[in-house]
């Protein structure tokens, strides 16, 4: 007991003389309600994720505007006209806004962005705002078709291959898909867009190839958006199903002889939802890029061909607009993944996915 109490301080030593029970040293006081919201997966998870897309479009509308001034030409000239005098030219520079300084010309840039105002087209002189917003419906359901096409008809074939050649079964159809959606996949939309084109637009005649004026018209366009897409999603999926497929508790299912259904659809497919969503994110937001470049092959009316035109008439506000556009919307639907995942998936909240 004495060697006990010399080790204690002097304080304690003399309270426990006059006999008073020892002081316990407090431990952490207890998260308050507002630290244990702070504190949520959700909340941090929402803070980073923001803070990254706001990073993302300060970026963006540094890169639209230093690209757009790097591109070669003189918009002045070109919204002048042919015939426009070297007085008239440096009257619409300055009309134009670019005689200012390069500062000045992004501060008056992002000054309007601020404001929600795009600018003004050199061309046509209509508001860029109102440029997109009759063009965006075009390319938004082009998009979100193709999306479609590619989830229901990617998914499905990359699982269904995966099954059938487990367990190193069926090598020739195996080897077959690699190459076939390899080949697919790696070939760049306007290549596969105008294949479409000549052989069942042109040659057989079987669906219209450019405009908007028949549903039918849509056919050609969306196949071209997600085939090559639909063709790298079920590779992806193909491997992550094998992969599921070789773990214990898919054996030991099998071995219970649960129906194919319940086996395939409620064992395997959740498991590998999460890591194909993470690159399909990725795949979906370059989809839009496919898009733009399709809709010019087809001459659907959406922001693509309009963009073309900008570039051709060096249109700056209208192209500025329609990449920043694009930008926002592909980094709302990779955020849209995000969250996605997080619902399946609670680790990618703190980043501790895996296995």
């Amino acid at each position: 007991m004495t060697q006990g109490t010399d080790k204690m301080p002097a304080a304690a030593r003399e309270d426990a003389a006059a006999g008073a029970p020892p002081i316990e040293p407090k431990g952490p006081a207890p998260a308050t309600g507002l630290r244990r919201v702070l504190a949520s997966p959700w909340l941090v998870f929402a803070g980073r994720r923001l803070f990254g897309v706001a990073l993302v479009l300060v970026v963006l509308v540094g890169l639209t505007f230093c690209i757009v001034q790097l591109m070669p030409g003189d918009p002045a000239r070109v919204a002048a006209g042919n015939n426009a005098t070297p007085e008239q030219i440096t009257q619409m520079q300055h009309d134009l806004g670019l005689d200012k300084s390069v500062a000045a010309q992004f501060g008056d840039y992002v000054s309007g962005l601020l404001k929600g105002d795009l600018g003004t087209s050199y061309t046509t002189e209509e508001n860029v705002s109102d440029i997109i917003a009759d063009r965006l419906p075009y390319t938004t359901e082009l998009a979100l078709l193709g999306v479609l096409v590619v989830l229901l008809v990617g998914v499905p074939l990359g699982m269904a291959v995966a099954v059938a050649c487990r367990e190193g079964r069926r090598r020739r159809l195996d080897g077959g898909f690699t190459l076939a959606t390899g080949l697919v996949g790696s070939t760049p939309e306007y290549v596969l867009g105008t294949l479409l084109v000549l052989v069942v637009g042109i040659e057989l005649g079987w669906l219209p190839v450019a405009g908007a004026a028949t549903p039918d018209a849509l056919v050609l366009p969306v196949i071209a958006v997600a085939l090559g897409p639909v063709c790298t999603i079920a590779r992806i999926v193909r491997r992550e199903t094998a992969v599921v497929l070789a773990q214990d508790y898919m054996r030991t299912a099998r071995g219970r002889r649960l129906p194919a259904r319940r086996l395939y659809l409620r064992h395997a497919l959740p498991n590998l939802l999460t890591s194909t969503l993470t690159v399909a994110g990725l795949l979906l937001a370059g989809l839009l890029g496919g898009t733009v470049v399709i809709e010019s092959v087809f001459a659907w009316p959406g922001l693509g061909t309009r963009v073309v035109e900008a570039i051709t008439l060096r249109d700056l506000p209208v192209i500025q607009g329609v990449v920043l556009v694009l930008g926002i919307l592909a980094c709302f639907l990779n955020l849209l993944i995000d969250i996605v995942l997080g619902l399946l998936d609670p680790r990618t909240l703190t980043g501790k996915a895996g296995p």
